[in-house]
């Protein structure tokens, strides 16, 4: 089968709490790149090394304020453009899941082919009653993962794709 035009969008977009969940998420990295470049500023400030610049010896202050100007744009948009991309749909016989943030990956598991299909939930998504759906099949490169679908989409998805599974498999045989 050929296709006659672009990829349309999987039809299911992921729970808008996914957004809470990423931004949680942006604001741990926010902390931990400030943090990291205030340590880095105090370390390399105070040391007196001819390969330093002047202007961090003399003004360390200025990396974590530089680190966080740079990075906050970045990962306060990043959350939104992640829920607009994050989709999945079941048609047929096929899972259809499209992620990616730099990066787009669209993924098609036959429902045939799957092995397991498994829930899980974080500290932070049990928080905010969201799962991941884990889809695997014999081939890495089949497996697929949806993130940020609220709790009880998850359960119901993976009962449903559990029983086609077994169906279709025993329509094999």
């Amino acid at each position: 089968m050929t296709s006659t035009g672009p990829l349309r969008d999987p039809a299911h977009r992921v729970s808008p709490k996914a957004v809470r969940l990423w931004l949680l998420e942006s604001a741990i990295a926010f902390v931990l790149l400030v943090g990291g470049a205030v340590l880095a500023g105090v370390w390399v400030g105070g040391s007196g090394w001819p390969w330093v610049p002047q202007w961090l010896a003399g003004h360390p202050w200025l990396l974590p304020v530089i680190v966080g100007a740079l990075a906050t744009p970045f990962l306060a948009a990043e959350p939104f453009v992640r829920y607009a991309v994050h989709r999945w749909e079941l048609s047929g016989d096929v899972v259809y899941a499209r992620s990616g943030f730099l990066t787009r990956e669209w993924v098609f598991v036959p429902v045939s082919r799957i092995q397991t299909v498994d829930k899980a939930q974080g500290w932070m998504e049990r928080l905010l009653g969201l799962a991941t759906l884990e889809i695997r099949t014999a081939s890495h490169a089949g497996s697929s993962t949806i993130k940020g679908l609220d709790y009880q989409v998850a359960a119901g998805l993976a009962e449903q794709l559990a029983h086609r599974a077994e169906a279709l498999r025993d329509d094999a045989t």
